[in-house]
């Protein structure tokens, strides 16, 4: 179900806070919001729900043993089980092809590849239920004795289907006493309606473009419009998932959840170190806590440092599909993190502005990889982009610069360098007056109205919804 979607604007999530409010004051509170998540999830995926469920048994007698043994032998055995589940669900046919590679160099036959239906979201609870595991092994947390509270930190629906990767300690204590009041329901609901807004108005409508310039015909493309495909991407995947963030949050405020941030205006990052402070936080701190600190970080020989960020970032975009694409992105961000690294770093200091573009530049390029699914499909695009087609193009990047794209484009410029903000900030220390403040907070809300009623015409009238992170 899409956040959206009517079914999920008009029924689902109007129902689920009335039934919020209505338990709140009671101790049945977790075990209803627990029935209306796998209803959620029911509604999109039907039985996987069982494996979800299944996950989340198996985690909670896991927790308990861990706690109980404290040995290092539970927790591998537990983190294998988990990521053997993960693995066969989104790499067993991945497997199975590259395999088949191998074995067509000495004529054996190939092995036939599974059916398999990928569950949505299993990426992100399976690493939820890891950090859940190594936490308490760390014992920087207890293990959870109610099968409901650890069920439902787990399966909450807010950001049970594409994050962002809630760790347990930092929702343990809200599970049991977490507050509602109308500030904080108020605070949440405002930031739903950024995030709808986001998917809704400008991601969508990017993603029209994109797709047209992206998925047509690359011998019709001049290096312009080539350029122009993948920008309009780069805006299209920044407003999709960070708008699938803003909504997850502001849900979980609603709820009565705070849920950390996950983006940080990652395009006005001066180097690809910051851009992963940035961009999808919430998984960059779980690589780093989890597994870079684990391999060692960079307690070790400069060169061991930069195996482990090599480690890191294959992983990170191994984790994002079953693509060598992904893995080609994930270690492009890599490379130059650790020439970053070396040195680079400092020169980027001290050249204000062109740190920024050299930044933009190796995100935008890398995209192309993340982007289209095939290798020698990205490098035929990234062909284009600098050296255009020697055949008649029948597109031209200025015949998809009309009216409303140029402004929709300005409208996320501004937002992706937290342009709206800034101007914000400005206007309330320069007019730092009661009766002119109360007017800017008047026109702040009028304007989230606006934007609101702006969104919901867009889902009544069934405009393309795709939500690129769904598939991971």
């Amino acid at each position: 179900m899409l956040f959206t979607s009517p079914s999920f604007l008009f029924f689902f999530l109007p129902i689920t806070l009335l039934l919020n409010f209505v338990f709140i004051k009671f101790n049945t509170k977790n075990l209803v919001l627990l029935l209306v998540s796998i209803f959620f999830y029911i509604f999109g995926e039907g039985e996987l729900v069982l494996l979800m469920l299944a996950s989340i048994t198996l985690n909670y007698f896991f927790g308990i043993w861990i706690e109980n043994s404290g040995t290092k032998k539970a927790l591998i055995i537990a983190v294998t089980v988990n990521l053997l589940i993960l693995v066969f669900y989104k790499y067993t046919n991945f497997i199975i092809n590259n395999i088949n590679l191998i074995t067509t160099i000495f004529d054996i036959n190939p092995i036939n590849n599974v059916k398999i239906i990928l569950p949505i979201g299993i990426s992100f609870y399976t690493f939820q239920s890891i950090s859940y595991l190594i936490d308490v092994y760390r014992k920087d947390n207890k293990a959870q004795r109610s099968f409901v509270d650890l069920a439902l930190y787990i399966s909450l629906f807010p950001q049970l289907i594409a994050g962002p990767i809630v760790r347990y300690k930092d929702i343990a204590l809200q599970l049991k006493n977490r507050v509602q009041n109308i500030e904080k329901f108020a605070s949440g609901l405002k930031r739903f309606i950024v995030g709808l807004f986001k998917k809704i108005i400008i991601s969508n409508s990017l993603a029209l473009i994109a797709d047209i310039i992206i998925d047509g015909d690359i011998n019709q493309l001049d290096a312009p419009t080539a350029w122009l495909g993948i920008i309009f991407y780069s805006l299209q995947i920044y407003f999709d998932f960070s708008g699938y963030s803003d909504m997850a949050i502001g849900l979980g405020r609603m709820l009565g959840f705070e849920f950390l941030e996950n983006f940080n205006f990652p395009y006005i990052a001066k180097s690809i170190r910051e851009f992963w402070r940035r961009w999808h936080i919430s998984l960059s701190n779980w690589f780093r806590d989890y597994l870079y600190i684990s391999l060692g970080g960079n307690r070790g020989s400069k060169s061991r440092t930069y195996i482990n960020l090599a480690i890191v970032f294959f992983l990170t975009g191994l984790w994002h599909g079953a693509s060598w694409n992904f893995v080609i992105w994930g270690l492009i961000h890599g490379f130059f993190i650790v020439i970053e690294r070396i040195g680079l770093d400092k020169s980027l200091e001290k050249i204000p502005i062109l740190n920024n573009i050299y930044t933009l530049s190796i995100v935008v390029f890398a995209w192309v990889f993340f982007r289209i699914e095939t290798f020698s499909g990205a490098i035929n695009y990234i062909q284009t982009m600098f050296f255009g087609t020697n055949n008649l193009t029948h597109y031209k990047f200025t015949m998809f610069l009309k009216t409303e794209t140029v402004v929709i484009l300005i409208i996320a410029a501004i937002m992706s360098f937290n342009g709206f903000t800034k101007f914000g900030y400005i206007i309330r220390n320069k007019f730092n007056r009661p009766q002119v403040l109360s007017f800017v907070e008047f026109l702040t809300n009028l304007g989230y109205l606006i934007l609101f009623f702006i969104s919901l015409f867009y889902v009544a009238i069934g405009s393309y919804n795709p939500f690129i992170y769904f598939r991971f």
